[in-house]
């Protein structure tokens, strides 16, 4: 039996959902991904792909966690932006002396 890597899917679907959507990559447009919890790989792979597409494009980037999230919905979003559990800073090292 075959496994089917989802993670090869991300990018050939967002270029999708950009094209259907004729979305703009720009300074103007939002991308907010999930930080977890979740597969490793996946939530790496995702934040990669965002990051990228945030050096590349100008885009703004947000992280939310999923326990944080009811339901993946405008309106949960917005409760989120208004509780301050987006993030800007996906990324946050921790150093060691």
């Amino acid at each position: 039996m075959e496994r089917k890597n989802k993670n090869n899917d991300l990018v050939p679907e967002l270029i999708d959902f950009l094209n259907t959507h004729q979305a703009k990559l720009d300074h103007s447009f939002t991308v907010i991904v999930n930080q977890g919890p979740g597969s490793f790989s996946a939530i790496r792979i995702s934040i990669a792909v965002a990051k990228g597409l945030e050096i590349a494009r100008n885009i703004k980037l947000f992280g939310y966690r999923e326990n944080d999230l009811e339901e993946f919905s405008q309106e949960n979003v917005e409760k989120l932006l208004s509780q301050n559990l987006i993030e800007k800073k996906l990324i946050k090292p921790i150093y060691f002396s």
